[in-house]
């Protein structure tokens, strides 16, 4: 099973090039990071990496619907430019995935920042993630390239479209919840406050379950970089 890595990115020069560097030695067969207009040295540091760059319009569910496009690969995984995957992560996929029954799949979670409430974070995301099988998409999200296109890939919604895809994922088939974990930033949280960020994050996905419209949600989500 041949294993495409899609990555957006949007003003990453702090993180993509580190990411890079841990992904390349896991040896996925193609990886494409999907840019998004940025204005900074994000694509200077991409245009001097041996992989598929495409340009596109901004919005992470557009972005990641245009490499999905253009990769060759039966699976598909999308990765967030802060978010560095474990180092068995193909073969923990390609394991998941020889059950014909599932259809995609997601890693447990790993905040990187040092203070213990980051651990417990974590830990505690993995487990709803776990009970509810809906993934967010710093959790890694893989899903078989022809599930992916009968689905139609990700909502292009301007927020929430890892939620709303992970809920159409796991009405179509088993999803697979690797307990291997994937490194992601705690720079959000870092930013804007643990207790904080707790609060907006559940408001925003109670409101986004209640019906509430993407579009009018976003006003109240900061991208963190």
């Amino acid at each position: 099973m041949k294993i495409s890595v899609i990555v957006p990115v949007l003003n990453e020069e702090k993180t993509i090039a580190a990411t890079l560097d841990r992904l390349r030695p896991l040896k996925p067969e193609e990886i494409i990071v999907v840019d998004g207009g940025s204005t900074d040295r994000t694509p200077d540091i991409l245009n001097g990496a041996d992989i598929k760059v495409i340009a596109s319009p901004s919005g992470r569910a557009e972005q990641m619907n245009r490499g999905a496009a253009a990769a060759t690969g039966d699976l598909l995984l999308f990765l967030h430019a802060d978010t560095a995957l474990p180092p068995t992560a193909m073969s923990d996929i390609r394991s998941a995935m020889q059950d014909h029954r599932c259809v995609g799949g997601r890693f447990d979670i790993e905040l990187d920042g040092r203070r213990w409430m980051f651990r417990l974070i974590g830990s505690l995301i993995s487990l709803r993630s776990r009970l509810t099988r809906v993934a967010t998409g710093d959790q890694g999200i893989f899903v078989r390239r022809k599930v992916f296109e009968t689905l139609g890939g990700f909502p292009r919604i301007p927020l929430m479209e890892d939620i709303a895809f992970s809920l159409m994922l796991k009405r179509y088939g088993q999803v697979a919840c690797l307990r291997s974990r994937v490194i992601t930033s705690s720079r959000r949280w870092e930013k804007e406050g643990v207790w904080r960020t707790i609060l907006r994050m559940w408001i925003l996905r109670l409101l986004f379950r209640a019906g509430i419209p993407p579009l009018g949600l976003k006003r109240y989500y900061n991208d963190a970089r």
